[in-house]
């Protein structure tokens, strides 16, 4: 399974899209798309996530300062409850793990310290990557 375009996305067993996205990416340019399609995704009915993973965990302390350019699309998206989980083992290696808990954001991984892709394609899940 490559990676999904979001028109190839079908309907989940209840009839709800379910989609997590896998944010690697550091960049916050990359990341703001994460945010603004989750949040739209989710006023759309789909039942959607967002896993942090790789350098872009190293933006969750950037993204809570009130000021920066993220900060209101992340606060709506952690308020709507879409973060699902914050690598941890990549938060400790980028030196944000305490950050992370601070900022109020699930920490997991069980996938040797980072999250399972296979556990939300085994929950019906599609997955997208940026």
């Amino acid at each position: 399974m490559g990676r999904l375009e979001i028109c190839e996305i079908l309907e989940g067993e209840e009839g709800v899209k379910k989609i997590v996205l896998f944010a690697f990416n550091g960049d916050k340019m990359c990341f703001i798309h994460v945010l603004l399609n989750a949040l739209d995704m989710k006023e759309k009915g789909y039942e959607v996530k967002i896993v942090v993973e790789g350098s872009a965990t190293k933006l969750v302390p950037e993204m809570a300062k009130e000021g920066d350019f993220l900060n209101p699309l992340y606060e709506k998206a952690k308020a709507a409850g879409l973060f699902t989980v914050v690598c941890k083992a990549c938060s400790a290696k980028m030196k944000v793990l305490e950050a992370v808990e601070k900022a109020g954001l699930p920490l997991g991984g069980t996938l040797k310290g980072h999250p399972s892709m296979s556990e939300y394609l085994d929950q019906g899940y599609q997955l997208v990557t940026f």
